[in-house]
């Protein structure tokens, strides 16, 4: 074979797998529920690799996270995909609002920084561009607020395009 039909043929396999593997939208858009409600906006940046912002509010405040995330599809499940990430969070919390067992009460707003994790399946429908995750959050504020947060499970409701 001469060498410019392999450098062709090996460049349309590599295109071809990298679109075999591709997400199903770009970028979505939409909410987030659970005990930390809130804005979610994902975007892809690579064949499996998105990156996600999401804006909470919980106890008379807000929480701004960023997370880097690796998304993969499970086989044999089409549209169904599993992702992993990590990030991190900063915000501002209402102590009048927010109450921990440990019978320290705050008074006034206190600002939070951490890093979070995160753990979930998305399934994009094909019929309209929607699609539905339910992850779990972990997040640990480092400043602020030390707690460890495991209750950051949610369900995302997003408009893809």
């Amino acid at each position: 074979m001469k060498p410019k039909v392999i450098i062709v043929a090996f460049f349309l396999l590599f295109t071809t797998s990298f679109a075999l593997q591709a997400q199903n939208y770009t970028t979505a858009l939409g909410a987030r529920l659970g005990f930390f409600n809130g804005i979610t906006l994902k975007h892809f940046v690579g064949s499996s690799n998105a990156i996600e912002g999401i804006a909470t509010f919980r106890w008379g405040g807000l929480a701004i996270t960023g997370l880097y995330e690796w998304q993969k599809p499970i086989k044999g499940a089409p549209g169904l995909d599993y992702f992993l990430g990590f990030g991190g969070h900063v915000g501002v919390w209402d102590n009048d609002r927010y109450y921990w067992p440990d019978n320290n009460r705050r008074d006034g707003r206190f600002a939070i920084v951490g890093v979070d994790f995160i753990a979930g399946l998305e399934y994009t429908f094909r019929e309209v561009p929607f699609n539905l995750g339910l992850d779990w959050k972990p997040a640990f504020n480092l400043i602020g607020d030390r707690h460890w947060w495991g209750d950051g499970a949610a369900l995302s409701i997003r408009y893809t395009f």
